[in-house]
């Protein structure tokens, strides 16, 4: 999409002006200006240019006394349920960005863009025309945390094609209809084989950068035949910084390689320019991972820095922000030795990785509809991760059959226990962040008072359907971790509570414990059904899960499974039950007082 639509321009602005506007730029374009009353349109020659010059004018330049405003030209019939949003602050939390754009609808996706700007973007996509409409029309112009938010459609551009028969337009670059951004250079053909391999992300000093791509590229390429693998060095990226990330795309012993070969190559540059400090190798590894690698109490991170005789140390949570959803593992020893600890951390990774794919897979089947690209659980693709949806794992928009028209989620009810000291991180100051959190999930949260004046947990009861349960739940596990609740080195696990009815209790533990034993193996998480228990009121036990969100989320899912069993067989029972009464009424009322059947009467 090149076209422009530029706007706010006062009457007396003329193609000359625009002209020299976009020259004095060095924004190239084709063609003329075309002005109308109050508005112009001109073409880009291509995505990346029309990209720059809304970055570089909209809000920015002044033509006879106005600001004037740029962005892409999109036709009525082309608007989409998709907008894009820029220039957000760099440092903006998730969960803030979540409660803005939930009062215009329901999100179904949000994506991270990669740019060159120092502040954010992000593709959003609401579930129907009118919410994006609302939100272009609120959020255009709306200032956030001192930023001016730039908001407008990304098009549709199948709105053209009138026919199945008709060809179909292509996408714009980097962006699917139904995926995320695209990794890497258009074209690129190597790489291609290792997309759903978890590619290793290093930062590099920046004045090693050159030697690393060598005289006319021909370093890169011979490290990138030498190990199979596909290497971008983004150098755009964080313009002045002292570092830049690289991107390794290829099997794990390919990252390996390539890994020691850049390390050799920044030693020997070090050396011949005298650079005295030490440089370590340093891996980048979204948040969601580290927790596993660091391990409990810190035992898998020491025993790589035990195995491999280097020092391991991680970037604080703090540093994670909307822009920066990965953490620094800086390792500090000889080439052999951090080349060894990359191998051990990167296999940590990687299982951690297919752990959470995997029940990411068994999330989306059996809650169908659930879209976990727009949870905000998951690394977004910007950080070289391939996204669930890019891997087969159904959004909502391949899942429109999940309950019947009409048909309402069942409302379900967990107690999820965290520390008494984190009640007021989660509520937030007066009351806001539980607000947004309750607005986000589509599920009311409450948090209910203390048993005891000492207590060391506190209960907090959330209730909506299956997907606020995910929703509300991953981003307190979330919370919590971000907080510092939990050390650095320590794992969020937490304990939830169900109710399920006494009679089917036995089905969740199944004969000799087996069902519950499954369930553990399964989930990883830990469930136990306290013997001995008295039903309450409602005739109901509490069965307790135990374990990281995605354990504790699988479990809970495969407990309403067997539950909705239980209720399954139970309506088909009463059924039979009542037709057998019937037939018996009927029966009955056809026998006379002998008790023997009357003669049809002729």
């Amino acid at each position: 999409m090149n076209k422009l639509y530029i706007g706010n321009l006062s009457d007396s602005v003329s193609p000359v002006d625009l002209e020299s506007i976009f020259n004095d730029s060095k924004i190239p374009y084709t063609g003329s200006f075309l002005v109308k009353a109050g508005y112009a349109f001109v073409d880009c020659p291509d995505e990346n240019w029309a990209m720059k010059a809304i970055e570089t004018l909209s809000g920015k330049v002044e033509v006879h006394g106005k600001l004037i405003e740029v962005e892409h030209s999109v036709p009525k019939r082309q608007r989409s349920r998709k907008i894009q949003i820029r220039n957000i602050p760099p440092h903006l939390q998730w969960e803030v960005l979540d409660s803005v754009l939930a009062q215009y609808g329901s999100v179904e996706n949000c994506e991270q863009v990669n740019t060159d700007t120092e502040t954010a973007v992000v593709n959003v996509t609401y579930s129907c025309k009118e919410q994006a409409r609302l939100a272009i029309e609120k959020l255009n112009g709306f200032q956030l945390e001192g930023y001016t938010l730039k908001v407008a459609y990304i098009p549709d551009e199948l709105a053209d094609v009138p026919g199945p028969n008709s060809p179909v337009m292509p996408t714009r670059r980097g962006y699917g209809h139904r995926g995320p951004q695209r990794q890497g250079s258009p074209g690129g053909a190597a790489g291609q084989n290792h997309q759903n391999d978890i590619p290793l992300r290093m930062l590099v000093p920046t004045q090693f950068v050159g030697a690393i791509i060598g005289k006319e590229g021909a370093t890169i390429r011979n490290i990138t035949k030498q190990t199979q693998s596909k290497i971008d060095i983004h150098r755009k990226e964080n313009a002045g910084a002292s570092e830049k990330p690289i991107t390794i795309h290829a099997s794990p012993e390919g990252c390996s390689t390539a890994c020691k070969i850049i390390m050799e190559i920044m030693q020997k540059e070090a050396q011949d320019t005298k650079f005295t400090d030490e440089i370590p190798l340093k891996i980048l590894a979204h948040n969601n991972f580290v927790g596993r690698l660091i391990g409990k109490e810190g035992r898998n991170l020491k025993k790589i820095e035990q195995d491999t005789d280097t020092k391991i140390t991680i970037s604080p949570l703090q540093e994670l922000t909307l822009y920066n959803p990965e953490r620094t593992i800086t390792v500090k020893g000889s080439i052999e030795t951090c080349g060894k600890a990359e191998e051990e951390i990167m296999k940590k990774i990687r299982e951690s990785y297919e752990s959470d794919l995997s029940a990411m897979n068994l999330q989306a089947h059996l809650l169908p509809g659930l879209n976990l690209n727009a949870l905000g659980l998951f690394p977004a693709s910007t950080s070289g991760i391939p996204s669930p949806s890019t891997l087969g794992v159904p959004s909502a928009a391949a899942a429109t059959n999940y309950l019947p028209y009409g048909q309402q989620a069942e409302m379900e009810t967990v107690h999820l226990f965290i520390p008494a000291m984190s009640v007021g991180a989660i509520i937030g100051k007066m009351g806001q962040h539980i607000k947004q959190l309750s607005r986000f999930a589509g599920a009311s949260i409450k948090i209910a008072p203390p048993e005891t004046p000492d207590a060391k947990e506190r209960m907090v009861i959330i209730t909506g359907p299956p997907e606020a349960q995910f929703k509300a739940q991953g981003r307190i596990y979330g919370k919590l971790k971000e907080e510092n609740f939990f050390g650095p080195k320590e794992e969020v696990k937490l304990e939830a509570h169900i109710k399920v009815p006494s009679s089917a209790a036995g089905r969740v533990i199944g004969k000799g414990g087996k069902t519950v034993n499954e369930l553990q193996n399964l989930t990883s998480a830990e469930v136990v059904v306290p013997r001995d228990q008295i039903p309450d009121e409602n005739d109901e036990v509490i069965v307790k899960i135990t374990g990281h969100f995605y354990a504790c989320q699988l479990a809970q899912r495969k407990i309403q499974e067997i539950l909705a069993q239980v209720k399954r067989q139970q309506q088909m029972q009463q059924k039979n039950a009542s037709a057998a009464a019937a037939a018996a009424a009927a029966s009955g009322s056809a026998a006379g007082p002998s008790g023997q059947s009357q003669p049809r009467r002729k």
